[in-house]
């Protein structure tokens, strides 16, 4: 049943990319795949962790930033082609998603994806991991690493691959990168500092983002690895429309907001787990 769910919405997935630059909603999708929009609307969201719409809307501006870097096309005619009836409306929800107008992203000359297509696995899937079964990670992991980071990219905007490969190495050298493997892929990595408590980078395969894989980690520096006094990580600040849930996971592990700060060039919030939290995770 796992496997066909995760069929239909890889179908589906296919659909969207196919059509990318036509006006595409939730009802033109299910019609196209045959499944009722309900159905279809309830397996996207559970698999992807994004709805059928946010999906569109945010291939769509990523490929209209692509086209703002990468091309001469005027603005309007970029807005039109993304599915917009007007130059403001585009320019509206691309600030909103991108943190600069367009024309101003397009003067920077540095496009970064905010979402890739997404590609699932169709085998099936473990559904019941443990803390056990992460582990440091090795070179050997790093094709697979580097595959999730750039499925998750939408949390860690600007990313510079060469840089962040150095980044890695050195962590997976120091023994503070960690893995959860499935199958042939990667589920689940995060790098941290031992010393400060600080998580440098997290994510999690859409596929597995309702299988409590954070905590898991979370659990791990806690109760193994004796992560510094307080555990803290930088999110999307509040109200930020890219945002795909990130905020939400960590009040719900007990994170508490601090500082707004900014990282390269992106507005972030820092979120720390302080000592009595750890407690209540550890114990669960």
């Amino acid at each position: 049943m796992q496997n066909q769910t995760v069929h239909i919405v890889s179908k589906a997935i296919r659909y969207i990319e196919d059509n990318l630059y036509d006006k595409l909603a939730l009802n033109e999708v299910a019609a196209a795949l045959h499944y009722s929009k309900f159905y279809l609307h309830r397996i996207f969201k559970k698999t992807t962790g994004l709805t059928i719409h946010d999906y569109i809307r945010r291939r769509q501006i990523t490929e209209a930033a692509k086209l703002l870097v990468y091309s001469e096309k005027p603005i309007l005619e970029i807005a039109f082609i993304s599915g917009y009836g007007s130059q403001q409306a585009f320019s509206d929800i691309f600030k909103a998603m991108y943190k600069a107008a367009p024309s101003g992203f397009r003067k920077a000359e540095k496009f970064y994806p905010l979402q890739l297509e997404m590609h699932l696995n169709e085998e099936k899937q473990k559904t019941n991991f443990t803390k056990d079964e992460i582990c440091f990670a090795s070179d050997a992991d790093i094709e697979d690493w580097m595959e999730l980071v750039r499925l998750s990219i939408d949390g860690y905007p600007h990313l510079n691959e060469n840089e962040y490969l150095e980044s890695l190495s050195q962590s997976i050298e120091n023994k503070e990168a960690l893995i959860l493997r499935d199958i042939n892929q990667a589920a689940g990595i995060m790098a941290f500092s031992a010393n400060t408590g600080i998580i440098e980078f997290l994510a999690v395969h859409p596929q597995y983002r309702d299988q409590g894989i954070t905590k898991l980690f979370l659990y791990k520096l806690i109760t193994e690895l004796n992560c510094g006094r307080e555990i803290s990580i930088t999110t999307y600040r509040a109200g930020d429309r890219a945002d795909t849930g990130y905020r939400e996971e960590y009040h719900r592990l007990g994170f508490s907001e601090r500082e707004l700060l900014v990282e390269y060039g992106y507005p972030v919030q820092r979120f720390v787990l302080s000592p009595g939290k750890r407690e209540g995770i550890s114990h669960e």
